[in-house]
């Protein structure tokens, strides 16, 4: 009975694997069937650098240069809120926080994670939108209406929170208490033995984190096209409004036929080659950390 029930469970397992690696590969089929042709008529070049977008004219432009910018430019912006942030909370939980202040932090993380993306956007356009028009705008007079690079990234930098703290937390309290006790033994602040000892040992799932945090980054559509200003065009500043890749892709879909669909599925494939690379470069780094 009991061998009966290991080579059940073992086939279990390994159709749920089979599925996975199947709806993977079944993504990837319909993206590059229907995006490489489409790339193909508008010009390989033309698409990724055209600076142009204009479907609707005659003749009709494909460039996505200006949106693959925007996507960067608000992903590392996220990064920079997000990251040290992050980083230092998860620290701070793992290492540093009092045991009942503990019980009220973990949950408000947890809770941040469970947020709707529409709420987070709703969010932005109530406060953080008002506060980068009257300060930045008004104030320091920087220009812009407040929907601009700045305040989606701000706005990410919150969203990615969740996700670097919970891993980042994890891989810290997953380091042996030894290396802790054997720096402070030595001499070493408490301060210096964390920051010098665990996080270089936690380093590999820090990464992690941080990788899934970029990818939430890059693929946030809703609350990107609340706050982002969504205008097709070169970035002209931080104060700027500006279209990203995902957003491209939902506020036109809706209407798009023949090339023009093809090309935002094409839009879809570039996408998609951006998170592949992400996660090649984070499985090189994790190899040349375990040599």
């Amino acid at each position: 009975m009991q061998n009966f029930k290991e080579i059940a469970m073992k086939y279990v397992f390994f159709f749920a694997a089979l599925f996975s690696v199947a709806a993977v590969s079944l993504i990837c089929i319909f993206l590059f069937a229907n995006g490489i042709p489409a790339m193909g008529k508008i010009g390989f070049f033309n698409f990724l650098l055209g600076r142009e977008w204009s479907p609707n004219d005659v003749p009709a432009y494909f460039g996505i240069f200006p949106m693959i910018l925007g996507s960067i430019y608000i992903t590392a912006g996220a990064v920079i809120v997000g990251v040290p942030i992050g980083i230092l909370t998860a620290v701070f939980m793992a290492e540093m926080c009092p045991k009942k202040l503990y019980k009220i932090l973990k949950p408000a993380v947890d809770l941040l994670a469970g947020i709707p993306s529409i709420v987070y956007g709703f969010f932005a356009v109530v406060v953080i939108v008002p506060f980068v028009r009257a300060f930045f705008g008004e104030k320091l007079g920087m220009g812009g209406n407040g929907s601009s690079i700045l305040t989606a990234s701000l706005l990410l930098g919150i969203m990615i929170l969740p996700t670097i703290i919970s891993i980042t937390e994890s891989s810290v309290r997953a380091v042996p208490r030894e290396i802790y006790d054997g720096a402070v033994a030595l001499g070493a602040s408490r301060e210096r033995a964390v920051f010098g000892c665990v996080i270089p040992a936690a380093k590999s799932g820090i990464m992690a984190g941080v990788i899934l945090g970029i990818g939430r980054a890059i693929g946030e559509t809703m609350a990107v096209i609340m706050v982002a200003g969504n205008q097709a065009r070169m970035p002209a500043g931080i104060f700027k409004g500006i279209r990203t890749l995902t957003a491209n892709i939902v506020l036109e879909m809706g209407y798009a036929s023949g090339l023009h669909r093809e090309a935002l599925i094409a839009t879809g494939v570039v996408l998609f080659v951006f998170i592949l690379i992400i996660n090649l470069l984070f499985s090189i780094l994790k190899k040349g950390d375990n040599k």
